[in-house]
């Protein structure tokens, strides 16, 4: 990162390499777990305090570094991309080029404030060259948070948009800490309980972690999956992704996105990239399906199909949308399909139809489901389904090498991104994943390269299961960033990581209480899915939804 100050006409010439230390490049240690974390100078105290839950099933809190006097309090003057919505993890759109950055700078010391003007600069990843992001405008170096609220006070007086920021969230690697990390373990040569993931009664509303995890019992849990939050963005709850639970395909992939593969014995846990494809099949022919419940014409994170806008390749925290689609329901959805226009067809547990409405949505019958159809797919399901006759949903769900994948009962997948780590080694793929916004290097700047609260998860070498929180957003913990992330996962021993959702989000349960420290300012974020760790063997039944 260059530094600027503004108006004294001095260059500061320091270059900081952005991202992981050197550190993380040596190999890890052959014990799975036993490597020091990869964050911040090497000479730093490390300390980790390990707990047995349940057979099999340990808990180990790590504090690395400690309160460092360099880090501090600022203004980063920009507008906020997120202020239109109700997603608190919205990145702010903080960078810009750097003759507009210089151009801010220069009216900001007319109107009186010292400001500079910082490069900054992210690593390389497997499919993103990294490099000069862009350029950041700031205003004053403060010892506290209220003296940065103060003076973003003042700037909005003046007419400028800013956002308190801890210089510690940066990524800078000099930065000496601190960072709290919890990592749950589960050993299937020991463990004798089931690991599931829930999502509550329904799809389609959002619970908090604990209480997912208190209403199976659950030894611990962690927060899951991606899922709508905005409700103009679809259904809030609705996993944002590929959804398999027990088995059931419930949400379909983000094309090519990766999923968490877990099964209820804890065995064969592994991360792989999914597509897939449904139908619609009638007497005599059948047709595409566009989505399985989710609200028809909107694509949370996109990576859909032909006709979407303004992509049908995965484009994370974005919205597609497409005014004719063909979308399936479970009664896993909800009480009541969405409404609005087009024609639903019905269903009966028996794959009859038994109501054509116009306009859609409203109750399904007892064990039913239903197919809605839009803008020019209204044509073609008046066409097939017709009251009294069958009509059958199909789903195939495919690996990244196009292998057809049949889950059984107890297997679970919940969507995630980007990857971490494969087969041992580093493999970030935020391009790949959606998270590289073409011509908007802030919500990289935001998402991807700042340090924030993540979960992550994997497998380790020995075939057991790794689930890892890392708070974030104060200054008692920095975060992490999606780089650094992938330095714990290795370190930690992972042979294949993936990053869950994390911002507000991120949560950790244990015997019922959260052990972690959610950012978010009103506390636990309640959330699509969760992971459970249960201490029996006997799988429960998900909850079944009312149809009232």
């Amino acid at each position: 990162m260059k530094k600027r100050l503004c108006g004294a006409g001095v260059a500061l010439g320091v270059l900081v390499t952005m991202g992981v230390p050197s550190a993380q490049a040596a190999p890890p240690d052959p014990r799975p777990g036993r490597s020091a974390l990869p964050l911040g100078p090497s000479d730093l105290t490390e300390t980790r305090t390990t707990t047995t839950l349940q057979p099999g099933v340990t808990l180990t809190r790590i504090v690395r570094g400690g309160e460092d006097p360099a880090l501090r309090w600022t203004v980063e003057v920009a507008v906020p991309g997120g202020d239109t919505s109700p997603d608190p993890d919205a990145p702010p759109t903080a960078l810009k080029d750097e003759a507009s950055a210089d151009e801010l700078a220069a009216a900001l010391e007319r109107d009186g404030f010292r400001a500079r003007v910082e490069e900054v600069t992210t690593p390389q990843t497997a499919d993103y060259a990294g490099g000069t992001l862009g350029w950041r405008v700031r205003v004053g170096a403060f010892g506290s948070q209220s003296a940065a609220a103060s003076e973003r006070t003042r700037l909005r007086a003046a007419g400028y948009t800013g956002t308190a920021v801890y210089t510690g969230w940066d990524g800078d690697p000099t930065a000496r800490g601190p960072w709290r990390v919890d990592v749950l373990t589960v050993d299937p040569r020991r463990f004798r309980g089931s690991l599931q993931a829930s999502y509550g009664p329904d799809l389609e509303n959002r619970e908090t972690t604990s209480a997912l995890s208190d209403a199976a019992g659950a030894t611990a849990a962690v927060n899951a999956g991606f899922f709508v939050l905005d409700p103009r963005a679809g259904a809030p709850g609705d996993p944002a992704g590929v959804g398999v639970y027990d088995g059931r395909l419930l949400s379909e992939p983000v094309s090519g996105r990766p999923g968490l593969v877990i099964h209820d014995n804890g065995r064969r846990t592994e991360v792989t990239r999914f597509t897939w494809r449904g139908r619609v099949i009638g007497r005599d022919t059948s047709l595409s399906l566009s989505g399985v419940n989710r609200v028809p014409g909107l694509i949370r994170n996109c990576g859909g199909g032909p006709g979407d806008l303004p992509t049908s390749s995965p484009l994370h925290d974005v919205t597609c949308t497409n005014a004719d689609e063909l979308v399936a329901f479970t009664p896993d959805y909800g009480r009541r399909t969405p409404q609005g226009e087009g024609l639903e067809a019905v269903l009966d547990a028996r794959d009859r139809v038994v109501e054509l409405r116009s306009p859609r949505g409203g109750p399904l019958p007892p064990g039913g489901g239903s197919v809605q159809a839009t803008g020019r797919r209204v044509a073609e399901l008046t066409g097939l389904a017709h009251v009294g006759a069958p009509l059958r949903v199909g789903t195939t769900l495919r690996d990244r090498q196009g292998r057809r994948v049949s889950p059984s009962p107890g297997t679970d997948i919940l969507n995630a991104g980007p990857e971490l780590v494969r087969d041992g080694r580093l493999h970030v793929t935020p391009a790949t994943d959606g998270m590289v916004h073409p011509d908007d290097p802030s919500f990289y700047y935001g998402w991807v390269h700042k340090r924030n609260p993540r979960t992550l998860a994997g497998v380790d070498a020995a075939g057991r299961t790794v689930l890892v929180t890392a708070d974030g957003r104060s200054t008692d913990a920095l975060g992490l960033s999606i780089v650094e992330s992938a330095g714990i996962a290795r370190a930690l021993g992972l042979r294949d990581a993936v990053n869950l959702d994390g911002g507000g989000s991120t949560t950790m349960v244990v015997d019922g209480d959260v052990v972690n420290d959610p950012s978010d300012a009103a506390g636990e974020r309640p959330v699509g899915d969760a992971l459970l760790v249960l201490p029996r063997t006997n799988r429960p039944s998900p909850a079944e939804p009312s149809t009232q």
